[in-house]
């Protein structure tokens, strides 16, 4: 049931995402929802590390690999963390302005991210890095395209919530859901960390 009544900063809970029984509800089938994203990516990543010398003759990590590209990618998604949880501190002292605002720019960095993700594709495809090519290269675009495909997913999520909620305002009805989408985007980042570092970094030093 949606909360309709009035709420103030006096009177907006210090911990709105858990003030009430949906709320809560919410929040404990998003981590069960996320048992089972941290299976899946376990497996993709195991299955990478088991073929990642698999090339056929194709280009291998450290010929591909380009790390200025991958580091500027790596430092908009990080930062994108951190703008979500200046939002989340705004939504706890019920401001709603600032939250929305920086809920904005999480989503621009992360779009930022993703261009750059789909350009570095589209300079591999040219080198002749193809999904069909190698193992190595099966496993790396199942990999990181489907961490792609999260974050795709995780700006829909965020803006659809920002674009049905822009005249409503903050709630405790909506509030669970920019907490819960801001821990999906934590999720996505810490996902990427692991991906620079057995993926790229790795790659990079054979």
């Amino acid at each position: 049931m949606q909360v309709e009544e009035k709420l103030t900063a006096e009177t907006f809970p210090s911990s709105p995402e858990r003030a009430t029984l949906e709320g809560k509800n919410k929040f404990i089938g998003f981590w069960l929802f996320l048992g089972g994203e941290t299976v899946l990516f376990a497996s993709l990543f195991a299955t990478y590390l088991a073929l990642k010398d698999k090339t056929a003759g194709g280009p291998s990590a450290d010929e591909l690999f380009q790390m200025p590209l991958v580091f500027v990618a790596t430092m908009l998604l990080l930062t994108s963390s951190l703008t979500s949880v200046y939002a989340i501190y705004h939504m706890k002292n019920f401001d709603f302005k600032k939250m929305m605002l920086w809920f904005g720019i999480t989503v621009l960095l992360g779009a930022g991210f993703l261009g750059l993700e789909i350009y570095e594709f589209n300079e591999y495809v040219h080198e002749g890095h193809v999904f069909t090519k190698s193992a190595f290269a099966s496993a790396f675009y199942t990999l990181v395209g489907t961490h792609g495909s999260h974050v795709a997913f995780g700006l829909s999520w965020i803006l659809t919530l920002m674009i049905r909620n822009a005249k409503r305002g903050l709630n405790l009805y909506n509030a669970p859901k920019f907490y819960v989408a801001s821990l999906y985007w934590h999720f996505i980042d810490v996902v990427w960390v692991f991906i620079f570092t057995v993926v790229y970094l790795m790659g990079m030093v054979g």
